[in-house]
């Protein structure tokens, strides 16, 4: 399958220069319009401010592409035709010649295509509450088992199951290490409750592992988990109260499956007159960042 490469980033990668995968779900249902297509411009521009080249990953009309032009991203803001997709639907997206916006899944299966090994993104989809009667869980994680994509995410959004995301994690040799924390992140709350077993102190360091695995063939990718600054976090008794009544809410409307993550984060969004957003929005910022330094460590 032909993938559509920006010159910009086309020439980053050819060239040895650090670059940075970018998803587009966020941009099409995780932020509001019209301030979707701002945010996403200014998270590519922290990832250039840090010193790499971003290349926001998306499906439009039937191409994947890695790097979006601007009518590319704003396609993906502001078109309602624009679907969530994951890797099982990227074939059948392709052949109907539709929008799709990545998920962490699909946008880390589409940059390892393309030659780029550090992706950001916000949190990683993980095990759902209830699994065990539902068996809902992200293919985030098992897409990361094989791929070998490092993603700098704020841990996993504390609507799901912390711990048992955690334990799949391990089963599926994935491994886990906090930067600068011996704490796994709650995405809004720098400490989800659960600790880590491994912790790194800079880009160089996280380098080295990623170095170390390649050597030792180690397959999968690597998750770093980057906490959000203890002045962006949301207020833990806030977080905990509107959690409570989002999944209530979520039980009484007979929210489902993959519809249950864009309406906790409406309810968070509307709950918490918008202070959730600007969480949301300085994670992704914090993340991109360490991706791009992450990605020039590797690189040097």
């Amino acid at each position: 399958m032909h993938l559509q490469i920006e010159p910009e980033v086309a020439d980053a990668l050819e060239n040895g220069l650090p670059v940075v995968a970018l998803e587009s779900t966020i941009i099409s249902h995780g932020l509001p319009r019209p301030d979707n297509l701002r945010i996403a411009r200014e998270i590519e521009d922290t990832v250039r401010s840090a010193g790499a080249v971003p290349a926001t990953i998306a499906v439009v009309s039937g191409v994947p592409r890695i790097g979006l032009d601007d009518d590319a991203l704003r396609a993906v803001a502001e078109d309602d035709r624009v679907v969530k997709v994951s890797v099982r639907d990227l074939g059948t997206l392709v052949a109907k010649r539709g929008h799709g916006a990545t998920t962490v899944a699909a946008t880390a299966h589409l940059a390892a295509l393309a030659g780029i090994s550090v992706f950001a993104t916000g949190g990683l989809g993980g095990v759902h509450r209830g699994a065990r009667e539902t068996w809902d869980e992200s293919a985030d994680l098992t897409t990361l088992s094989v791929t070998p994509v490092t993603v700098v995410c704020a841990g996993v959004k504390s609507i799901l199951d912390v711990g048992a995301t955690l334990e799949r994690l391990e089963t599926l040799n994935i491994p886990v290490l906090g930067y600068r924390t011996d704490r796994f992140p709650g995405f809004y709350l720098a400490d989800s409750g659960h600790g880590l077993d491994w912790r790194v102190e800079s880009p160089g360091e996280v380098a080295a592992v990623l170095q170390a695995r390649s050597a030792l063939e180690c397959d999968g990718g690597v998750l770093v988990v980057n906490p959000v600054a203890p002045a962006d976090e949301l207020d833990r008794a806030l977080h905990d109260s509107v959690l409570e009544a989002g999944l209530a809410a979520a039980e009484a409307a007979g929210v489902r499956g993959k519809d249950v993550t864009p309406f906790l984060l409406e309810f968070f969004h509307t709950a918490t007159g918008g202070r959730s957003l600007e969480v949301n929005v300085a994670l992704v910022r914090g993340n991109a960042a360490l991706a791009a330094a992450i990605a020039a460590a590797l690189v040097a």
